[in-house]
């Protein structure tokens, strides 16, 4: 990887197909092929920009390292992760489980209380919360408060699901700035939608 403060970071065939898992000579036939676009050096070596690589390896589906989409200049293609905030371990897992093999290329992260939900979220800064209300340590709507105030967080879309049954939570949450709210039991394959909206 080549990079300094005047020019963007590209990548060698070698580092490309290091980051993807093959050999050398795959990474070199995918450039020839036009599948993966690249350019050359006046030396006459291949060269790949961060975007271009990110948007091949989406196209087949596989795992991109958080250190590649943090490189793109491309909005589609940063922040690609979800944070999961669910005290109910057994759901947390469910929906972690779903989520990675919905979206492989995407970090999921998952949190159990108000407390760590918070840290991850300062930490992480994620592009999507799945967030239940009712956790302990804070209460979710706490949470979607200081996230709407707090550039600190980021700007996450958040995916309210809940087993309350309260139209006045659900109006509130929507004044928080909350992409959608879902009530338990959840429809996964509704979820994981939304989640492809956050993305596009």
């Amino acid at each position: 990887m080549q990079q300094n403060e005047d020019k963007p970071v590209v990548y060698s065939a070698l580092e490309v197909a290091k980051i993807c898992g093959v050999v050398n000579q795959t990474a070199i036939n995918w450039i020839r092929s036009g599948f993966l676009k690249a350019f050359k050096t006046p030396g006459g070596q291949f060269r790949v920009y961060p975007d271009d690589l990110t948007d091949f390896m989406l196209s087949r589906k596989m795992k991109i390292p958080q250190e590649l989409f943090a490189l793109c200049k491309n909005p589609k293609f940063t922040e690609k992760t979800i944070l999961i905030v669910d005290d109910d371990c057994g759901l947390n897992a469910v929906i972690a489980k779903y989520m990675k093999k919905k979206f492989p290329e995407v970090d999921i992260f998952q949190a159990y209380d108000g407390f760590d939900a918070g840290a991850q979220m300062s930490e992480r800064k994620p592009a999507c919360l799945i967030l239940d209300l009712d956790l302990p340590g804070i209460n979710g709507l706490e949470l979607c408060k200081k996230i709407n105030e707090s550039g600190k967080f980021g700007n996450p879309a958040i995916i309210v699901v809940t087993a309350l049954e309260n139209l006045e939570v659900e109006n509130k949450v929507k004044t928080l700035g909350v992409k959608c709210f879902l009530k338990k039991p959840l429809d996964l394959a509704e979820l994981a939608g939304l989640v492809e909206e956050c993305f596009s």
